[in-house]
């Protein structure tokens, strides 16, 4: 199998498990050659793991423009903090070598830098760019996916989407317990959610309404001086150009939750459910009713590593490197319009609660 080099830049808690993901992909030729992160502990971690999953040491530099400049990778995960990935896309795009791009999401923290990324990438067509929304692969999700796309459901009017869970965990310097460093809640967090809203209602949003508030968590902290601003609670309407309508319900003081997503999407004939980590799927029709619900146990027999996401990360690695293999002739499956739209689904819920009223899309893809 051909080698296909990788530079991880940033290499938190997340870098490191795109490091482990790839490290399962060996037979499929991946190797992570490079590491670039300011912050000397997280690159002693990642050389640790390394050693740890009996890989070849990358080559540690303190920037990611000295291991842009290096020529040692191919592509390049981008797992940075979020305020920071569009400085780093743009030095990528615009650098001489083409490298290939898998960014974790948030794409950019705002709409106006998510724009700025999608045109300078119209500028190098050779370079395939892939935003990091991989809740799309947890197999629960994809078998849902696969239930509505057959048609099974009829048209679909309803998506509700809860995630109820844990709060925020502490990452390096606290960034992101600030909406400037990450971009708010509905950004950082729900922009996965958003991505799926869209998949499973097969439309673009139009206008955004959401109640959220900083009810429990975070509240006793304090940073430089500063208290956290990031919300931990909120319900988000998203109203679709097919007339079909979109909920997310999110709770990040909820450990106590059989479940950590839940995803129920309505028809007008059926009715799918998705619950992970439980990992099944339940397909309900309206003439058999309640009694007629069918449960599947959803499970992908490609995934060699959960990790983190449920085997999704790896998944979407898998993806990326047969895209990349097919030079150009099949894009990313979540490409840059789609990780701008789940940002700009965010934005807007931001500011909806800001302004107390219904945002459109519009007004903030003018931004």
């Amino acid at each position: 199998m051909e080698q296909m080099r990788y530079g991880i830049v940033g290499v938190g808690m997340m870098g490191r498990e795109h490091v482990a993901n790839l490290a399962h992909l060996r037979t499929e030729g991946a190797v992570v050659t490079c590491i670039a992160d300011p912050h000397p502990p997280s690159l002693h971690l990642t050389l640790d793991l390394a050693r740890s999953l009996a890989l070849p040491p990358p080559q540690a530099f303190s920037g990611h423009k000295e291991l842009l400049d290096s020529g040692l990778c191919d592509v390049v995960v981008v797992s940075s903090p979020n305020m920071t990935h569009f400085e780093i896309l743009m030095d990528i795009i615009q650098h001489t070598k083409p490298h290939h791009i898998l960014v974790e999401k948030p794409l950019c923290t705002t709409v106006q830098h998510c724009k700025k990324v999608v045109e300078a990438a119209k500028q190098r067509p050779e370079i395939l760019v892939q935003v990091g929304l991989e809740y799309r692969y947890m197999p629960p999700v994809a078998k849902l996916m696969e239930v509505v796309k057959s048609g099974t459901l009829g048209q679909v009017k309803m998506v509700a989407i809860r995630e109820h869970r844990f709060p925020f965990l502490v990452k390096v310097n606290n960034w992101n317990r600030f909406n400037i460093n990450s971009g708010g809640t509905l950004v950082e967090k729900c922009c996965h959610f958003f991505d799926l809203m869209r998949l499973f209602a097969g439309a673009n949003p139009v206008r955004v309404m959401a109640s959220g508030a900083i009810d429990v968590n975070h509240k006793d902290e304090v940073y430089d001086g500063k208290v956290p601003d990031i919300i931990d609670n909120a319900y988000v309407i998203v109203e679709f150009d097919n007339g079909s309508r979109g909920m997310l319900d999110l709770c990040m003081f909820a450990e106590g939750s059989r479940n950590e997503q839940e995803i129920s999407v309505v028809g007008d004939i059926g009715k799918g459910e998705a619950f992970v980590p439980e990992s099944i799927v339940r397909i309900g029709m309206r003439k058999t009713g309640r009694d007629g619900v069918a449960t599947i146990t959803a499970e992908d027999k490609r995934i060699k590593y959960d990790g983190l996401h449920h085997g999704s990360s790896y998944l979407e690695h898998l993806n990326f490197l047969a895209a990349i293999r097919a030079q150009g002739s099949s894009g990313p499956s979540v490409n840059l319009q789609d990780g701008l739209l789940s940002v700009a689904i965010g934005v807007a819920g931001q500011l909806s609660i800001e302004l107390g009223r219904f945002v459109t899309i519009d007004e903030v893809l003018s931004q």
